[in-house]
Formats: structure tokens, sequence, C-alpha cells
């Protein structure tokens, strides 16, 4: 895995992220951790792993991750949570699919056969069903689970895509905008682990307010 990128956005994670540095001190891989500056704990806590460290001038889910993207310089990046929701035993499948098949971008599904999650609740159950409805009726979206970011992809394919959103809209501008440029995507079970600690920091109905409106947003510029 030498040639892959971990992107690994890390607000106030300091509980769990060493954590998850330690498991993947087991896998070869290159990892960036997008972190904000006044964030000390987060950051005195990976201190003495092998990971590069890039601070936001901004703030955001999307922005962490768009500044990670454009930092990658393996032929393959990987977003990865910090809070120990996402196994990293899955990768190797992930790129297996990716590279077997042509594929541009591998999206891990809680909704699968032979998927699950330990953390969803009722509300984000139903949330993520409904966006993941609305992507393939309104966009033709081949992906089961759309909120999910435990994305794996060629990472010139995606540095092209321009990506622009900021907050957690991004979980819907990436395959979205994936889609309508002609970039092969498809979906892989996944299994959601519980977070080892601290609270998700997804605002089910003002974030979910915000998806909603990029997704109508992106329906009408790619309808009209």
């Amino acid at each position: 895995m030498k040639n892959l990128t971990l992107i690994i956005p890390a607000k106030f994670e300091k509980e769990s992220l060493p954590d998850v540095l330690s498991e993947l001190s087991k896998y070869n891989l290159n990892i960036i951790i997008i972190l904000e500056k006044t964030d000390d704990e987060t950051i005195k806590s990976v201190e003495g792993f092998n990971c590069k460290i890039i601070f936001q001038s901004n703030k955001g889910y999307g922005d962490a991750l768009i500044l990670g993207i454009k930092n990658v310089e393996t032929d393959y990046f990987c977003i990865f949570n910090a809070d120990g929701s996402f196994d990293p035993a899955e990768i190797q499948g992930m790129i297996n699919l990716l590279t077997a098949d042509n594929t541009d971008l591998v999206f891990g599904s809680r909704y699968e056969k032979n998927s699950s999650s330990d953390d969803d609740t009722v509300v984000t159950l139903i949330g993520n069903y409904i966006f993941s409805f609305l992507g393939k009726i309104l966009f033709k979206l081949p992906i089961t689970d759309i909120l999910y970011t435990f994305v794996l992809g060629k990472t010139d394919k995606v540095k092209k895509l321009e990506l622009k959103s900021k907050d957690f809209a991004f979980c819907v501008e990436l395959p979205i905008k994936s889609h309508k440029k002609g970039l092969k995507i498809l979906s892989i079970p996944s299994h959601e682990r519980s977070r080892i600690a601290g609270k998700k920091k997804v605002n089910a109905f003002k974030d979910g307010f915000l998806i909603l409106k990029k997704m109508l947003i992106m329906f009408v510029e790619n309808k009209y």
C-alpha cells in the first residue's frame, strides 16, 4: 500500500486518534492528518506517530478533505475517519475492486448485503436512506450509501473535480460530481464500527439541510 495515502480529518479527536494511528501502524501507508492550529490537545496526541500534519487555514469537514486531497502525492487516496469507526482491514478489498474493474472511486457502504453499522441511530439511518435514494433518483448514482465517506480513489481523477464544499455537503458533492464527470464509481460492503470516543460531528438536522440544499442546487445545474 505504498502508493496509497490516507486523509484523516481530525477535529477534537485526542481520545481516539492515537488508537487509530496505532492500528494503522501495522499497514504500509502514507498518512496525512488535517487539523486546526488551535486544536492543541489533538496535535499533542499524535506526537511520535509517522504521519504528516497539515493545518487548515479555514474550517469545516469538506475544507479539511479538499486540503488533504490537494496534498496527496500518491496515485491513490483514501478518506479515513479519526474516530475508529473505519476498519483498515477493509482497505485492501477496496484497492482490489478499484484496480480489477478499472474503477475510479470505491465507496464503502453500510447498506449493501453483508454490511452493517454499530453507529447508526434511527435518525441517521432514515436520513442516509433518504439521501441515498435521492442520489439514485436525481443523479442515477450507482452507490448505496451517499453519506458514508469511507472512500478510496484515484488521486489525479478527483483533483480534477475541483471540489468546493467546505462543510458536510462534501459528502454528496464528491459522488455526484464524480458521476457527472463520467468517473466510474462503485459501492463495496463495509462495517461501521462504534466510535472510540466523542460525539458525532454531524448535526443531523442542520447538516442534513445543507446536504439537501447542495443536492438540489447540483440537480438544477445539471438539468438546466
